[in-house]
């Protein structure tokens, strides 16, 4: 009787686990796991909600620096798709078979600024030799790190292009991604800042001073591809929602700009 029991006891156990190990399977399936880069967090936020919605499927959002990602990836990360706030990282990539490239396509675009917080009465129009190192006093301007973070990498071309770069290069406060460089000025521990518009217009406060002419850095293009080896069914299904219709008047709603 005792054996009995035992074996009953051990086909229950067994049964629960193997409806554990599938649903844990299952669900794996269903995931998405997204690497994209801080800048896009708003609207891919709303735009993941609305595919999970659709699809059944789990979309996992994880957001930083392009360069903290792209090296995540180079590691062995289990991403699935990642969208980076510029080409270089995406190429450097692509040059290392890490992605597909026959699924890469600019996702979207956008423009840079220069923000100040909300209530500050500073005008300030962005030109050739502009006083900007005048405007920060004893304060600093925030950007993104110039050396690896794309928005710290047009704000620097930007600023080197206008002739004021040297003028404050050593006036800047640097950060990880540009969602900390924005919290930076909107916290008033900057006087002025250099963000994407979309980060701007969708923080109360801060404001715009002006927008850098397009000539003066790269086209901020937004690439995305899927990548190499990923599992994830709906991995494919993603991508292209990203390129529906749906998502185009997400983008724009949140202020960002068709590639050229």
């Amino acid at each position: 009787m005792n054996l009995l029991n035992n074996f009953f006891r051990f086909s229950i156990g067994f049964f629960l686990l193997s409806t554990m190990s599938f649903a844990a399977s299952a669900e794996s399936e269903r995931r998405v796991n997204v690497f994209a880069a801080a800048s896009l967090k708003p609207v891919l936020d709303q735009l993941a909600a609305d595919f999970s919605r659709e699809n059944g499927n789990t979309i996992s959002m994880t957001y930083a620096g392009s360069n903290v990602l792209a090296r995540q990836i180079e590691e062995g990360a289990p991403a699935d798709v990642f969208i980076s706030a510029d080409q270089e990282w995406m190429d450097s990539l692509e040059s290392k078979t890490l992605i597909l490239t026959e699924t890469r396509f600019d996702f979207t675009a956008n423009r840079l600024v220069l923000i100040t917080q909300a209530e500050n009465s500073l005008n300030l129009k962005i030109e050739v030799g502009f006083a900007l190192s005048d405007a920060l006093d004893s304060g600093r301007i925030a950007m993104a790190d110039v050396r690896a973070v794309p928005a710290g990498r047009y704000a620097k071309a930007a600023l080197t292009t206008l002739g004021v770069w040297d003028q404050v290069a050593d006036k800047t406060a640097q950060t990880e991604n540009v969602r900390a460089t924005l919290a930076f000025v909107a916290r008033g521990e900057a006087p002025l800042g250099i963000v994407y518009q979309t980060d701007a217009i969708n923080e109360s406060k801060v404001r715009v001073l002006d927008v850098f002419p397009a000539i003066t850095h790269a086209p901020i293009i937004y690439p995305a591809a899927l990548i190499k080896g990923s599992t994830a069914p709906a991995g494919p299904a993603f991508l292209s929602f990203l390129r529906s219709a749906t998502a185009l008047k997400y983008l724009e709603s949140f202020g960002f700009v068709k590639p050229n």
